[in-house]
């Protein structure tokens, strides 16, 4: 991973978690918080030692026009978009390094549910989920993750998921990077997702956020074994992944 586009990345990522977990506590305060970290002598190397908690703020600008779900579902068919705090995020179709991680990960989830006989249930996209995040109302969000994981069948009707998966998995594109980064990592925090995995084939990094447990998240490489937090023995070894 180069440091540019890798390290900073990831350490980005992770002061935006840091964010929300000092808004969580109510802990935050007037100077920028990177000051109070263990890590800024890193974050000076790479330019990233003046950011301030607002720029890891997802909330659109208040000039900006704010979308709901009818609007979701007044796009042209075929036309898959999500929609984050009232703010169309037009999807591209996927590609083949894409596919092949989504047909891997499905696979191997699917495989070790139906092994264990047990409850819960992995889908991929497109499948909608109607997430609502504290002070938000539901027509403001519309998400289709790549793969996710729902062990409350209560939350499922024909339409899809009604509130916060237990586990979700996106696979970054171009198109998608900051989304999958910031505005989704903030959503899936503050509507109680339970564990979220980042998969960056155009790094070779899987970062895993155990949102239930406020940890910091921990990355790994496509050669590394990947553990879930939500399943006690259900390991992912990516050197399997084929692309």
């Amino acid at each position: 991973m180069d440091l540019l586009s890798g390290q900073s990345l990831y350490i980005f990522s992770l002061l935006c978690y840091t964010v929300f977990i000092y808004k969580k506590r109510n802990l935050f305060f007037q100077a920028p918080f990177v000051h109070n970290l263990y890590y800024i002598k890193k974050l000076q190397t790479i330019g990233l030692a003046n950011i301030h908690r607002k720029e890891c703020d997802p909330m659109p600008l208040s000039k900006e026009k704010i979308y709901r779900l009818d609007d979701i579902y007044s796009l042209p068919e075929g036309q898959r978009a999500e929609l984050i705090d009232g703010q169309i995020y037009y999807m591209a179709p996927p590609g083949t390094a894409h596919q092949r991680i989504s047909t891997f990960l499905h696979g191997t989830i699917f495989n070790y549910i139906n092994s264990k006989n047990g409850s819960c249930e992995v889908f991929h996209a497109p499948f909608a989920v109607f997430l609502q995040a504290e002070d938000k109302t539901n027509d403001l969000n519309y998400l289709e993750p790549d793969l996710l994981v729902i062990c409350d069948k209560n939350k499922l009707d024909g339409k899809g998921c009604h509130g916060a998966p237990d586990w979700t998995l996106e696979i970054v594109s171009p198109s998608s990077r900051q989304t999958d980064y910031y505005k989704k990592l903030s959503l899936y925090q503050s509507s109680g997702v339970r564990e979220y995995w980042i998969i960056d084939p155009a790094k070779e990094v899987v970062i895993v956020y155990d949102l239930a447990n406020q940890a910091p998240p921990v990355i790994y490489r496509f050669n590394d074994s990947v553990k879930s937090g939500i399943f006690e023995d259900l390991t992912i070894d990516f050197s399997q992944l084929k692309l």
